[in-house]
């Protein structure tokens, strides 16, 4: 069955934050028919304005009530209890499909509706939203993790297509691990380039953004295709030398700013890449020895 033949649904959409907004739009793209959204802040309102005009604004438990499926687009920790209330009303009935964009959480974490003969479906997208018609776009380059259960896993893997994704199958055991990943790719790396960014204004760079634009994208593209391999710099080459005077450097602006935690965090990583460097032969032990004393 190719998308133009498959059956359309009415999907109730709790949570118009920039995930569910984006998805919800994708889907309406689709064919699909978004029967409601629950918004309460200024921002979530005017956001459903935006990406899902002339959609009903609705309260959760009447979205649940007249949806076929269920897009939950809450915060993590909010998930259990409002499935838990939803089915505690009856507003969750056989058959009804509940999806959640969770990257932390499988589909345990919908028990309460699958106990009354719900199907649940846990999608994940790598990707970080706007809120915006721009992640339209964004998805169709993206990956979805899906986790269900296998007689529903193809149900999954044809949502994550109809919104231009690849479904990847991930077991309800390595939501974690997967997770983690992501966020470690992802939000740790916006920490790394905004103090990167700060340290680069401390040095009278104008534009830093300028300056780390294409050595960022490169050294992205560079480790996506040759893996660790990619890996450069002093650590790679052993530079002690030059590993001290960034200490030194940033140990004064920490000083100045009466914050260490730009400094914590290039030692904590470089402590990481000095054993990857270690490991794939690129320095002796006893460079990495020295490197480790100068990062102690």
């Amino acid at each position: 069955m190719n998308q133009d033949e498959a059956p359309r649904l009415g999907i109730g959409i709790i949570g118009c934050g920039r995930v569910g907004a984006s998805i919800g739009a994708a889907w309406r793209q689709a064919g699909h028919a978004i029967v409601g959204v629950s918004a309460t802040s200024t921002a979530s309102l005017e956001r459903a304005e935006d990406m899902l005009p002339g959609v009903p604004v609705l309260d959760p438990d009447a979205i649940a009530e007249r949806a076929e499926l269920v897009l939950i687009a809450v915060p993590d920790d909010e998930i259990a209890p409002l499935v838990t209330g939803l089915a505690s009303l009856g507003r969750i009935h056989a058959g009804q499909i509940l999806v959640h964009c969770s990257g932390r959480y499988g589909t345990e974490v919908l028990e309460a509706g699958t106990r009354l003969g719900a199907l649940p479906i846990a999608l994940h997208p790598s990707l970080t939203f706007t809120g915006t018609e721009v992640d339209l776009s964004r998805l169709r380059q993206a990956t979805i993790a899906v986790t269900a259960p296998a007689p529903i896993r193809p149900v999954g893997e044809a949502l994550v297509v109809e919104l231009g994704a690849e479904p990847i199958d991930i077991a309800e055991a390595d939501r974690p691990l997967y997770h983690a990943a992501i966020t470690h790719a992802s939000n740790h790396s916006i920490t790394i380039l905004a103090e990167a960014m700060e340290l680069l204004t401390e040095a009278g760079v104008a534009d830093p953004s300028a300056v780390l634009r294409t050595l960022v994208d490169a050294s992205v593209a560079n480790t996506m295709q040759n893996g660790p391999k990619a890996l450069t710099g002093p650590i790679s080459r052993g530079d002690v030398g030059t590993i001290e005077a960034h200490l030194a450097a940033l140990s004064e602006f920490s000083l100045s700013r009466s914050n260490p935690a730009v400094r914590n965090s290039y030692i904590a990583l470089a402590r990481s890449t000095a054993a990857k460097a270690l490991a794939m032969g690129r320095i002796t032990e006893a460079q990495a020895q020295q490197i480790l004393s100068a990062l102690d």
